[in-house]
C-alpha cells in the first residue's frame, strides 16, 4: 500500500509529472522569448559595442541559461509539491514575477537598446529573485539552494549591465 503525504494531493501538489513539464513550458517560453529578443541583435550594435572587460564570450550564454532554466523549473515544481497552488501561493507569484522580469530583460536590453531602463529592470529582477529565493528555502531548502546559480548569474549579468551603461 503506497504512503501518501498528507499536503501533496493531486489537487494541491503532489509529485505530478505533468506540473513539472509545465514548469519546464514556462522556463522555455521565457527562453525562447529572451532568445528572440538576443539573436538578432548580438551580431548588431552588441558586437561593436564596447564591452566590459569581464564579458565571457557568446558561447558562454546559451548553455549557461539553458542549465538555469531548468534548474529554476525543477526548483518551483519542489515547492509546487509542498501544496500546490492553495498553500504556495506567495512563493510561486514571486517565482512568476522574476520569471516575467527576467523575459522583459532581453528584449530591453537587446532588441531597444534602452540600456539604463534594462538595468532597472535586471536590479528589480534581482531584489524579487532574491526574496523568490528566500520563500523557496523556507518551504523546501533544497528549491532556495537550486536558484543560488541563478541568482549568482542573475548578479552577474547586472554587472555587465552597468558596465555597458557606464561603458556607453
Amino acid at each position: 500500500m503506497a504512503v501518501t503525504h498528507p499536503h501533496r494531493s493531486p489537487a494541491t501538489g503532489g509529485g505530478s509529472p505533468l506540473a513539472l513539464l509545465a514548469f519546464l513550458a514556462a522556463s522555455l517560453a521565457v527562453a525562447v522569448g529572451g532568445g528572440l529578443a538576443t539573436a538578432g541583435n548580438v551580431d548588431g550594435w552588441y558586437a561593436d559595442a564596447d564591452k566590459p572587460a569581464w564579458t565571457p564570450p557568446n558561447g558562454v550564454f546559451g548553455p549557461v541559461w539553458t542549465v538555469l532554466y531548468a534548474v529554476m523549473a525543477v526548483a518551483a515544481w519542489l515547492v509546487w509539491r509542498e501544496g500546490g497552488w492553495v498553500r504556495q501561493r506567495g512563493p510561486l507569484g514571486l517565482y512568476f514575477v522574476q520569471l516575467a522580469l527576467n523575459l522583459a530583460w532581453a528584449p530591453v536590453f537587446f532588441a531597444v537598446e534602452r540600456l539604463g531602463l534594462a538595468l532597472a529592470v535586471i536590479v528589480a529582477l534581482d531584489v524579487v529573485l532574491a526574496a523568490t529565493v528566500g520563500a523557496f528555502w523556507r518551504v523546501r531548502p533544497l528549491a532556495g539552494a537550486l536558484l543560488l546559480p541563478y541568482l549568482g548569474w542573475c548578479l552577474f549579468a547586472t554587472s555587465l549591465n552597468a558596465g555597458f551603461l557606464w561603458a556607453v
